[in-house]
């Protein structure tokens, strides 16, 4: 039924979608969960190039990791994988005090973004609570689950790679497979970032939330980001002057925004599904109102 009534009225869902995620202040808690995810982001590919560097050799990890990290920060993935060389160079310096702190500041983004669900999922959260020791071991089998997954895709991209530098012999002429790999790696990247949106919508919100209505957010969030990141890498590499503005902040600012901007459209997913939730159960039940003061 809910199916049914978007396809009919794709405008109208569109319109309530968005005038809800106005009334939850989706953009100021995008906000917040961007700023954790700054703080977060260093510390937990650290971790991550720390425990897959034994298993994965670290030009090839580091070479994937950055590939990769161009569909969050496009533009800016060189200056955070140097740095990140630069700190297993020198790894020897990463004490257990150092590696508790990276540990509790990679989970920030996770516990703001599970406290932004529930004000987009407060019908569930009304009737549902999570217990505390959940949501604090939450965040950690999440970074375990994408540290695994990670390391997976790092082995696939490594065997295309190698893939794409053969060629084969056809009728007389010989065709590079080059553009086969890059055509999976793409495509390996794109139902990857699905798949981790998908699983985001199914661990985050307070309550058992099906695969299907998981998938819709997931995809909905993958199809704007997939737009917005060209249009942001094809704006700071052709238009944008923010180098000569923020000068050694660019990367931070520039970071942040990116950041930001994901934030807004995997809230938005959430969103999406709090509403069709909503409008398949055929109740306007716990329809978010507008914040207000006084």
């Amino acid at each position: 039924m809910g199916a049914s009534r978007v396809i009919k009225r794709p405008g109208a869902f569109l319109f309530g979608t968005l005038k809800a995620f106005k009334a939850n202040q989706g953009l100021l808690l995008a906000g917040a969960v961007a700023y954790n995810a700054m703080l977060s982001l260093v510390p937990m590919l650290i971790l991550f190039v720390i425990v897959l560097s034994h298993f994965i050799d670290q030009e090839e990890l580091l070479g994937t990791l950055g590939r990769y990290l161009e569909w969050i920060l496009p533009g800016q993935s060189g200056a955070i994988v140097g740095e990140l060389g630069n700190f297993l160079v020198h790894r020897e310096v990463a004490g257990w005090v150092l590696l508790v702190v990276m540990l509790f500041f990679s989970s920030l983004a996770f516990t703001m973004l599970e406290n932004a669900m529930s004000v987009i999922f407060h019908h569930r959260v009304v009737d549902i609570r999570r217990r505390y020791f959940v949501s604090a071991l939450l965040p950690y089998c999440f970074i375990l689950l994408i540290g695994v997954g990670f390391m997976i895709v790092t082995l696939v991209a490594g065997s295309l790679q190698a893939l794409g530098e053969r060629s084969i012999r056809f009728l007389g002429a010989e065709w590079s497979l080059d553009p086969f790999s890059v055509a999976l790696l793409y495509l390996i990247g794109l139902g990857g970032e699905i798949l981790l949106l998908t699983a985001l919508y199914l661990v985050m919100p307070v309550g058992r939330l099906s695969f299907r209505h998981a998938l819709i957010g997931g995809v909905t969030a993958t199809i704007l980001w997939e737009a917005t990141r060209h249009v942001l890498f094809w704006y700071f590499t052709t238009v944008s002057k923010v180098n000569v503005v923020y000068g050694s902040l660019t990367t931070a600012v520039v970071v942040l925004l990116s950041l930001e901007i994901a934030a807004t459209l995997v809230l938005f997913g959430a969103q999406v599904i709090a509403e069709y939730e909503r409008l398949e159960s055929g109740r306007d039940k716990g329809k978010p109102k507008p914040m207000t003061t006084g």
